[in-house]
């Protein structure tokens, strides 16, 4: 039988990492990550794209653009049949769904990382790598892979990019869906498929074909801010931000709700000052859940926040939220539309 053909695309992060001179510095490429994985070879045929390695804190939503665009060209050439990317674990939460929102999959893409670096004791680098392209290079998920979505692929489990979370800032086993659990496990190198996530949201999303439409400079100039709510906050940063003549230099804005999406009462004209001049989308600080809508009508509740008119991400985490709002706003969509878009996922 003829092995599938996959492409790995390298960005650095832990995996990449090499001696330095106090610690460990991105330094290996596509070639090192797959010579490193014994046996890779005998799993797919294998065709490594390398970037210049970078901490997965310095990527930015241009180059991951940039990198779902490469997904579309390699699958449209024919010359690959699926995609694994290698990048730091610590965005690869946000990467992943980023990929997932502007992919309409066209073949596989697999998204993953390490814990360890390849000089620690035990590195765990190259059997996520080998277990990303079994994942990619799995029959089973070459034909549905539209309901599978992006993967993320870390210790011996995948996860739908919607649902996966990063969890531990260190720990081997950091990654997690707490909401919805793994799509696939490995065992004896061999890739079982236990469930399939939701993909409501992406249906309600996929009408704007982002890959298209995005203007890929807005990315950088109209930047979507988070704020955190906390015991006792009040509010002076969002004020002063809705008072300023360029709002901070942001264009949108998530707030990181308590609860089941509630914010401290004396926050909220600071909000609704802030509502009357960018979208502003309220999501769950706990990271996972979805928000209520109806349930406490007390100032800064939730039917008091979507009685004022402010939209609600459902059960998309603030960093994710903030991901999808940017994508509308350099696709330029009327505020009218965001607006029904965030009904739409609750």
């Amino acid at each position: 039988m003829t092995k599938p053909k996959i492409t790995v695309i390298s960005l650095g992060g832990t995996i990449s990492m090499v001696k330095g001179t106090t610690g460990v510095t991105p330094g290996l490429n596509a070639d090192d990550l797959i010579a490193a994985a014994p046996g890779i070879d005998e799993i797919a045929i294998l065709t490594a794209e390398s970037r210049p390695p970078v901490g997965s804190s310095d990527l930015s939503l241009p180059e991951i653009f940039s990198v779902a665009q490469r997904v579309v060209e390699l699958a449209a050439s024919g010359d690959a049949d699926g995609v694994v990317i290698t990048q730091g674990t610590d965005t690869l939460e946000e990467t992943s769904f980023l990929m997932d929102l502007l992919l309409d999959p066209p073949i596989p893409v697999v998204m993953m990382g390490a814990m360890r670096h390849p000089l620690s004791t035990s590195p765990d680098g190259a059997g996520n790598l080998a277990n990303a392209v079994r994942l990619a290079a799995d029959p089973r998920v070459g034909k549905r892979f539209s309901d599978l979505g992006v993967m993320v692929v870390m210790l011996d489990q995948a996860w739908a990019a919607v649902d996966v979370a990063k969890a531990n800032s260190h720990r081997i086993d950091a990654f997690t869906a707490p909401e919805t659990g793994p799509v696939a496990v490995f065992v004896e190198d061999r890739c079982r498929l236990v469930s399939f996530p939701d993909r409501a949201w992406k249906r309600a999303v996929q009408r704007f074909d982002f890959l298209n439409q995005v203007k890929v400079e807005a990315l950088t100039t109209k930047p979507v801010a988070i704020a955190q709510m906390s015991l006792g906050e009040a509010g002076g940063s969002l004020a002063a931000m809705a008072e300023d003549d360029d709002m901070f230099g942001y264009h949108g804005m998530v707030i990181s709700a308590l609860g089941g999406g509630h914010v401290p009462a004396r926050v909220v004209p600071a909000l609704v000052a802030l509502l009357a001049r960018m979208p502003v989308v309220i999501s769950g600080r706990m990271g996972s859940g979805y928000l209520l809508q109806k349930t406490y009508e007390v100032p800064g509740s939730e039917i008091d926040l979507v009685a004022r008119g402010f939209s609600y991400a459902g059960r998309l985490p603030p960093i994710k939220a903030r991901l999808l709002l940017a994508l509308m706003l350099a696709s330029d969509i009327p505020r009218a539309e965001i607006e029904t878009l965030w009904l739409d996922l609750n």
